[in-house]
């Protein structure tokens, strides 16, 4: 499957009629004016293509660094490990409760109550509900 490219030439009358419509539109005052300001800003256009050649260039090295890669890849999973393993570990926690809640037919009166609050993992859950009550108020009454 070959393609053969031909060049496709430009005729005279065409070339002569895109002449004369570019020297037309040179001669408007407007386009004029405008060509004017753009050759007065072209050195900050100059400084400013090249600041942005140096970013891309810069921005494609970067890119193409193996090393640079494979270390913030690295860093991530250093930072987002002990937090992933923290999650799995109390979703195991979640589902189990449940399943213990869902088979326990016990019924829990007021002094399994009072046993209960002596259990130091519901000391912890009831300062955290009273200190998130606190915060949440707190936060509310800035609001308004």
């Amino acid at each position: 499957m070959s393609e053969t490219i031909t060049e496709s030439k430009i005729e005279p009358s065409t070339t002569a009629a895109g002449q004369q419509e570019l020297l037309e539109q040179l001669s408007k005052p407007e386009v004029q004016q405008s060509l004017n300001a753009l050759v007065e800003q072209l050195p900050k256009i100059n400084e400013m293509l090249g600041a942005l050649t140096q970013t891309y260039d810069f921005a494609k090295s970067i890119a193409t660094d193996e090393v640079l890669k494979n270390d913030i890849v690295g860093g991530f999973a250093e930072v987002a490990g002990p937090a992933v393993g923290k999650v799995k570990q109390v979703a195991a926690n979640v589902i189990e409760a449940k399943d213990r809640a869902e088979a326990s037919q016990e019924t829990i009166g007021l002094f399994g109550l009072m046993k209960m609050l002596k259990d130091p993992q519901a000391q912890k859950l009831f300062r955290f509900m009273n200190a998130y009550l606190q915060v949440s108020g707190e936060r509310d009454s800035q609001q308004k």
